[in-house]
């Protein structure tokens, strides 16, 4: 008895490949943690403005730790990790309202010079003032020859964020 090999049908050898990528595709993807609520991450990220401008970044130096949902975070960029993978980069868009807020206009007010005393007052210097028991940051961003116009808004009011994100760590909470 003669035993004769059978070359496999090339028709059927593409669609099984197909399957096991698709088999191999899931399977990765089931073991790949993904952020939840209640997670505690670690994130690289670089903030810009809409204009490219970076803001901000904290690649090349620590991680960004936070607990999702937390609190912790804007809005916006806490919804925004919900649901990323391990090591996947995203790019997210966070519109004024889900980050610091519109700017304020009652957060905008004119001060006496004289309420400075003897310190020379500058456009783009910050000074604090103490409400409700808080420190709060203002930035002057003009002075005449009577007054100065600080700015108490946050820095980042009005703006729209944009975050390129790197989750490169996930804590299942």
């Amino acid at each position: 008895m003669e035993h004769t090999k059978k070359a496999l049908n090339p028709i059927y050898i593409l669609p099984a490949i197909l399957i096991l990528i698709v088999i191999f595709m899931a399977v990765s993807n089931a073991l790949t943690p993904t952020v939840s609520v209640g997670d505690t991450i670690k994130v690289y990220y670089t903030g810009t403005f809409a204009n490219g401008t970076v803001f901000d970044s904290n690649i090349g130096g620590p991680t960004l730790n936070f607990t999702v949902g937390s609190g912790q975070m804007i809005r916006g960029f806490d919804q925004g990790v919900i649901g990323m993978k391990l090591n996947e980069p995203k790019t997210i868009v966070i519109p004024a309202n889900e980050a610091y807020g519109e700017i304020n206009p009652a957060l905008i007010v004119k001060v006496p010079l004289s309420q400075f005393g003897n310190q020379t007052v500058k456009a783009g210097m910050t000074v604090s003032q103490v409400s409700g028991g808080q420190s709060v940051m203002g930035t002057i961003t003009a002075v005449n020859s009577t007054d100065a116009t600080i700015d108490f808004n946050p820095r980042l009011a009005g703006q729209t964020l944009i975050f390129n994100i790197t989750v490169v760590n996930i804590t299942k909470g």
